[in-house]
């Protein structure tokens, strides 16, 4: 009978650890059908390319003309571009490039922002299709271009009812090529209505086949008494990655406006070779 309190004092130690290994387990606390929550995907790129080096030198001869009447060491100089000043290049890099010439001086610049989502529920993906939405809305393209919602309903939507403001007030978007009017698609100065408007396809509009979503914009300004110059816009995300092509011509001459229609295409197939290259 004199070990009868060691044997129940052994049962209670025993039971006690017992107790305390189920408190430890995390399992202990789940209850059976609980969803389970898990990390949205990462982007689908790490890194970003380095920006004064994505222009090929044959295409910056083309954009840049008057850098081909220079020495040759002024002409490398043109063509190595000034990388853009940023405080973290693992998440946005960029590039400027000037030429000027006896005609017209023209500057080109590209810039590469990788978009990281730092909220486990939302992916980098769905964040940069945020980020780029909020670049289109800011854009305002013109309803008459044909602009159909492109990503998240809240950016298209308040971008239409920018342009359909722009048009009631002034009857032309401040981004129009050579002031064309979005009044109506199919009007023309004679005042036929039965044909299709020819600089309806240089509006600022959605792009088809570049990246997961594109646009272009286009603006004619003229800053006090010198010449008028145009710059024309380009940008798209492709997966967590927004890229921005800005590509602008001014004349000597006050008198002359630079033409859209070769701003636009020279701009456009740049995007579309940094984006080739991104998806390499």
């Amino acid at each position: 009978m004199a070990y009868v309190p060691g044997v129940a004092l052994l049962v209670a130690l025993v039971a006690g650890c017992s107790a305390g290994s189920d408190a430890d387990d995390p399992a202990a606390d789940s209850k059976p059908g609980s969803p389970t929550v898990s990390a949205a995907p990462p982007g689908k790129y790490r890194t970003l390319p380095e920006s004064c080096s994505a222009v090929p030198r044959s295409t910056l001869k083309d954009l840049l003309p008057g850098a081909a009447v220079l020495p040759q060491e002024q002409q490398d100089k043109v063509y190595e571009g000034t990388a853009t000043v940023t405080y973290d290049t693992d998440r946005k890099v960029g590039c400027r490039w000037k030429s000027d010439a006896p005609d017209a001086s023209r500057n080109l610049s590209i810039d590469f922002e990788r978009v990281v989502s730092y909220d486990p529920a939302v992916s980098d993906d769905d964040r940069a299709r945020e980020v780029y939405a909020k670049k289109e809305d800011a854009a305002a393209l013109p309803t008459s271009a044909g602009v159909t919602p492109s990503e998240t309903p809240g950016g298209s939507a308040s971008a239409s009812a920018s342009a359909s403001a722009s048009a009631s007030g002034s009857g032309t978007p401040s981004g129009s090529p050579s002031g064309i009017s979005s009044a109506s698609p199919s009007a023309d100065p004679s005042g036929s209505t039965s044909g299709t408007d020819p600089d309806e396809d240089l509006r600022p509009r959605l792009l088809d086949g570049l990246g997961d979503a594109a646009f272009l914009d286009d603006a004619l300004t003229r800053a006090g008494s010198t010449a008028q110059h145009r710059t024309v816009s380009v940008v798209f995300r492709t997966s967590n990655v927004i890229v921005t092509v800005q590509y602008t011509e001014q004349p000597a001459r006050v008198t002359e406006v630079p033409d859209s229609r070769e701003l636009q295409e020279k701009a456009q197939a740049l995007a579309r070779k940094l984006d080739e290259a991104l998806s390499d």
